[in-house]
């Protein structure tokens, strides 16, 4: 009798970029460099056979640092790009706070999946998203590496899981640059489980590279 096939699916938030600035496509900082090093280290031993990575440079260039290690075909996929902010893109956080005060008072209600002005909502990155999911899911890789973005890993997230996608942001105050989302893929039942969240034990020792140090 056959077995089921079962994949991992590691998808990683993109290591520090090197602007503050809401989503500008901008490459890694230093400590961005040194995150990815230290997912690439970590990973060495998940028997990775498929890396896949948004196109925006800060994904590129993590998924690139860490296969360093992998030594694998890169596929780039613009359906894991990051939320369009829309209005908000290219402006520094007070800026946002200031400027776009009833648009963040809504969103955090959680009662709806509003978009960002003139940008997408999560259903739209979803939909979009969940598209390289089934990609992946068909693929005979059996350990694939997705590096993306905060706000698609909390889409995704809400959407394998049938939870409405105004209630994404309950996925933890912060996402951990370079941190592990891990989903398994049951093929038998065609169906995602959600293993570990937000998991950056490989970063804890290196405070630098937490979120709660970035000046």
């Amino acid at each position: 009798m056959r077995e089921d096939k079962n994949k991992k699916i590691y998808l990683i938030r993109h290591a520090r970029q090197s602007s503050a600035l809401c989503n500008v496509n901008v490459d890694l900082s230093e400590i961005g460099r040194k995150q990815a090093d230290l997912l690439g280290q970590r990973v060495l031993e998940y028997e990775i056979d498929a890396l896949y990575s948004s196109d925006l440079h800060r994904a590129v260039e993590t998924a690139e640092i860490v296969n360093q290690y992998l030594h694998l075909h890169h596929e780039i996929r613009e359906g894991i790009r990051e939320i369009n902010f829309g209005d908000l893109e290219g402006n520094s956080e007070d800026y946002n706070k200031e400027h776009f005060k009833e648009f963040k008072a809504e969103r955090a209600k959680l009662e709806s999946d509003i978009p960002f002005p003139n940008g997408e909502c999560g259903k739209e990155v979803y939909d979009r998203a969940i598209k390289v999911m089934d990609e992946i899911k068909l693929s005979s890789a059996n350990n694939i590496l997705v590096v993306t973005h905060g706000g698609t890993i909390r889409s995704l997230l809400a959407g394998i899981l049938g939870l409405d996608q105004s209630k994404k942001l309950l996925f933890a105050l912060s996402l951990e640059n370079c941190s592990i989302t891990e989903l398994g893929y049951n093929e038998k039942e065609d169906r995602f489980y959600l293993e570990r969240f937000n998991d950056y034990s490989h970063l804890e020792s290196h405070p630098e590279c937490l979120r709660k140090n970035w000046n």
